[in-house]
């Protein structure tokens, strides 16, 4: 999946876990976030991973990824694409 972004927007961008966890929840999540692309922060829900992102630089791609860690110790990673385009 990829988002179009604006390097001067602030915006948030959500994975939601819900039908791969089934009755499981999230314990943890992490998010990498190459340079060139700005965390501004992050959360988590018992399903859902949210993280802010700002920055880019005009005609950059970055590869976002989120790792859960589970409450039954499972662990995954998801990962979206986010190009970065003056609008």
């Amino acid at each position: 999946m990829t988002f179009v972004k604006d390097p001067q927007a602030k915006l948030d961008y959500q994975v939601d876990w819900t039908a791969w966890l089934g009755s499981d929840t999230i314990k943890t999540s992490t998010w990498t976030v190459p340079t060139g692309i700005t965390k501004v922060s992050d959360s988590a829900t018992t399903a859902k991973a949210t993280v802010w992102l700002s920055g880019g630089t005009d005609g950059a791609e970055y590869r976002i990824v989120n790792h859960i860690l589970t409450n039954a110790a499972r662990e995954d990673d998801r990962s979206f694409l986010i190009s970065v385009k003056n609008q």
